[in-house]
């Protein structure tokens, strides 16, 4: 099983999660509407495997494919892999909760917001010393 690596914005290493899959859930700052998104890693990069929105809004629209079900809109992305995942934060937004393993917690225990929240950085760890 890999691990994922959560670095600050400056690049320094800040948590290390010991799974291959998580998933990322936020609630959208205007619509106030839940997403998720579970991303696997898969040689060395990120795929997103599935993403989910409870309902829809203004520029929230399911794509084609999406199917329902019990209140979720779920469908597969098709995108390239990642070699990371930028994550914005702000005081003025709801932090995003990270799931893995059976649990789930938020962002902020493991990577806290601090005097100047700007991003978190998630990228699949690279040998003993985690480097950037």
């Amino acid at each position: 099983m890999g691990a994922l690596c959560l670095f600050l914005a400056s690049g320094a290493l800040a948590a290390i999660i010991p799974a291959d899959t998580i998933t990322l859930a936020w609630t959208h700052s205007v619509e106030q509407t839940e997403w998720q998104e579970r991303y696997v890693v898969r040689g060395g990069r990120l795929e997103i495997a599935q993403a989910a929105v409870r309902g829809s809004g203004a520029g929230m629209e399911p794509p084609e494919g999406a199917v329902q079900s019990g209140g979720w809109w779920r469908y597969t992305p098709v995108l390239p892999a990642l070699d990371e995942l930028r994550l914005a934060r702000s005081d003025f937004t709801s932090d995003y909760r990270v799931c893995w393993g059976g649990r789930c917690q938020p962002l902020a225990d493991l990577v806290p917001l601090g005097d100047q929240p700007t991003a978190t950085i998630v990228r699949p760890c690279r040998g003993k010393g985690t480097e950037k």
